[in-house]
């Protein structure tokens, strides 16, 4: 069955399609060129949220524009991705108006505004929901506005460009974001830097290192139980309350952020929830979509990455197919994907028929089988 699952903002855009487990559309045009996007539940609940908005990035018509695309994987639960789905960007919108432009402070500004509202509903629901303390979301976005690609993550989604090589027909691999888990040596590091008196910041457990024993990443929004103490008591439930008080945040909302100039030789841009990267690598990733149709090329990368997720588990991929939701999280992840491809006549100022454009991926019931 295929029906349309998206409620666009404006008419230059056609829906995306639903099959089962999947959420795709194929492609679409954003401000400076094409894009596919796909994700596939693994979830009881779809944890993953993303989005694409592309035309005013504030409020104001005086404002700047540009593309503005969203990764954000939950856990826990479902509230709090959803949340920075329907807040984060308009947040942002607020603070490009009143400075009149898109900047790293701009987009910190807008992690900050989103997680202290968050941090807020928490509170308000703290009697009622007491649960909402230990959902959280990693948040990757990255804005192309004048000529420039700004990227902010908190968490271990990512964002992979692909560069034409010189003197070669492949493109090169290039990671844009900084990612925070405790599998990685710098980010325990800082973790113990941080909390030089707790033995116990990181711990491995089950052959994986952990915030506290409870959680991989160590940036993201949401997470109240580790960063209020006010939440680490009853009625929480006893797996999420830690042994012994703590006097500041264990985990941080602040994103890594980085500027990067766009060059002609910018490709294009894979964003991606790490459900991705646990299967392909970056360099992967980059030949795929090199290689294949610009159409449905999202849909192809998660497709490539539940081939090696049932290889991994000696089993066909189409009998990975038939496995539904909830159980299938023994498989892989939920997994977001969004290709991003670069016009360079459309970033040096070249003219463009786009129509402006607001999209959110996922947002469907889903029922069994997937692509």
């Amino acid at each position: 069955m295929v029906k349309s699952c998206w409620n666009p903002s404006a008419e230059g855009d056609s829906g995306g399609r639903v099959d089962g487990l999947l959420w795709c559309k194929d492609l679409g045009q954003h401000m400076y060129g094409e894009f596919s996007m796909a994700v596939i539940q693994a979830n009881s609940m779809l944890e993953d949220q993303s989005q694409i908005e592309s035309g005013p990035l504030s409020s104001t018509t005086s404002g700047p524009y540009g593309t503005f695309f969203g990764v954000y994987d939950g856990h826990g639960g479902t509230e709090a991705s959803r949340y920075v789905n329907d807040n984060l960007f308009s947040n942002l919108k607020s603070f490009a108006s009143e400075l009149q432009e898109i900047s790293a402070d701009v987009l910190r500004k807008a992690f900050s505004t989103t997680e202290e509202n968050f941090l807020s509903l928490v509170r308000k629901q703290w009697h009622v929901k007491p649960h909402m303390a230990s959902v959280g979301s990693c948040c990757l976005i990255g804005i192309i506005c004048n000529g420039l690609l700004y990227i902010a993550n908190a968490g271990d989604s990512r964002v992979v460009l692909g560069r034409s090589g010189r003197g070669t027909k492949q493109a090169k691999a290039m990671q844009l974001s900084v990612e925070h888990n405790a599998s990685i040596d710098t980010v325990r590091e800082e973790l113990r830097s941080l909390h030089p008196n707790d033995p116990h910041i990181v711990v491995k457990k089950h052959r994986v290192w952990r915030v506290k024993g409870l959680i991989q990443i160590s940036r993201s929004i949401g997470d109240a139980y580790l960063k209020k103490a006010e939440f680490n008591k009853e009625p929480l439930l006893p797996k999420f309350r830690l042994p012994e008080p703590f006097q500041k945040p264990i985990l941080s909302a602040e994103p890594s952020v980085l500027v990067h100039k766009l060059h002609p030789d910018d490709q294009f841009l894979i964003f991606a929830s790490d459900g991705l990267w646990e299967h392909i690598s970056n360099q992967e990733a980059v030949k795929i979509v090199q290689t294949s149709p610009r159409n449905g090329i999202a849909r192809r990368l998660i497709k490539a990455a539940l081939k090696e997720a049932a290889k991994k588990r000696e089993m066909r991929y189409s009998d990975l197919r038939k496995i539904d939701r909830g159980v299938r999280r023994h498989f892989h992840d939920d997994i977001t994907v969004v290709v991003v491809f670069i016009d360079p006549n459309l970033i040096s100022g070249g003219s463009s028929s786009y129509f402006p454009l607001s999209i959110k991926g996922g947002r469907f019931a889903a029922g069994t089988g997937v692509p």
